[in-house]
């Protein structure tokens, strides 16, 4: 064997061991947190640095029950339209193409295939240069979309492979965020369970010390919840639980923790926020509720709630109960000063 081709195998053996290094490194990264937000954005990040590319995306689905695949805000570099829908139904053509076939696929190997789109018409129009299924235990749970790379050079069959590699660990790490998603959420809510709650309070407690920077707790209740068991059954009490736990989802952001505290009592975790703030925050919250009409079998019925918000205080706040119970006795003072107010710990 010549010089040349010597060296010529021995680089592709020194890039190949390079390759399963990163692979590695990347299953370590993706690994190290179940917070499905975070997640997310950790594989983007990771394939657009590793295949050099300005434009990436990933589909996921928004929740345990979801039958649909949707960008939310897990893209970077595409241009698109707000008010366009962009969600893949799980049981297209195409999503089952990639449940049977393990491989990177363009856009025209699916129309190839199908004749058409085979329901992923949506993407036509962002025009990625690959599509790269996530699949665990042969099922499909995402989809990353790649622009063209910055070399503007078609991915070669070893690039291709590599993405697959890294498909793999992304998809095992996103079915681990699921599971952990199953373990600490109210399945019938969607909101955070107690456990949970707690447990990122102490974290938030911790840093909020070290930090500087405020910390508050809203706990919130629905007043006369019992009339509505005891007047339509408990399948009314359902309801008005999932309406109310479906708008204090809409008024949390992504850094925020909401949760299902015990039967019709909701708490919030609010880093970065201030007494004040939070304040504003479960007002909103309060209007919301108030201004909300719940329907159930041909009734209409009002709800509103009773809210107590308390800042994190180092001084005073030497567990995460103490934090907890200051928010919980300024919510039953809403409720003893008339309900549907909301009042703040001192």
């Amino acid at each position: 064997m010549e010089n040349s081709e010597i060296i010529k195998v021995r680089d592709e053996y020194e890039k190949q061991i390079f390759d399963l290094k990163q692979l590695f490194e990347i299953s370590k990264s993706l690994n190290s947190t179940l917070d499905y937000g975070i997640l997310i954005e950790s594989i983007l990040y990771t394939i657009m640095g590793q295949m050099k590319v300005l434009k990436a995306a990933l589909y996921t689905k928004k929740g345990l029950d979801s039958t649909t695949f949707n960008l939310h805000r897990n893209f970077k570099g595409f241009e698109l339209e707000h008010d366009h829908d962009y969600s893949i139904p799980e049981d297209s053509p195409a999503m089952r193409l990639f449940a049977r076939e393990t491989r990177c696929w363009t856009l025209a190997e699916i129309r190839a295939r199908f004749g058409n789109l085979g329901g992923l018409e949506v993407l036509e129009s962002m025009e990625p240069c690959l599509l790269v299924p996530l699949k665990a235990k042969g099922v499909v749970n995402g989809l990353i979309l790649l622009g063209e790379q910055i070399i503007d050079e078609e991915f070669s069959s070893y690039e291709k492979d590599y993405l697959l590699n890294i498909a793999i660990l992304a998809s095992i790490a996103i079915s681990n965020a699921f599971l952990f998603e199953m373990t600490t959420t109210d399945m019938m809510t969607k909101l955070r369970m107690k456990h949970y709650f707690y447990t990122v309070l102490l974290d938030r407690m911790e840093e909020s010390a070290f930090t500087e920077k405020p910390l508050s707790v809203i706990m919130c209740d629905i007043d006369h919840f019992k009339i509505f068991n005891d007047t339509y059954g408990h399948s009314c009490g359902d309801e008005v639980l999932k309406s109310v736990a479906k708008l204090i989802q809409t008024q949390t952001r992504s850094v925020d923790v909401a949760a299902r505290y015990g039967g019709e009592e909701f708490c919030m975790l609010l880093p970065d926020t201030n007494a004040a703030a939070a304040e504003i925050i479960a007002e909103r919250i309060r209007k919301g509720i108030e201004g909300m009409a719940i329907e159930y079998e041909g009734q209409r019925m009002s709800v509103t709630l009773s809210l107590g918000v308390a800042q994190y205080d180092p001084e005073r706040d030497l567990t995460g109960k103490s934090v907890i119970d200051r928010a919980d006795k300024a919510m039953y003072l809403s409720k003893q000063s008339g309900r549907n107010k909301v009042m703040v710990a001192r």
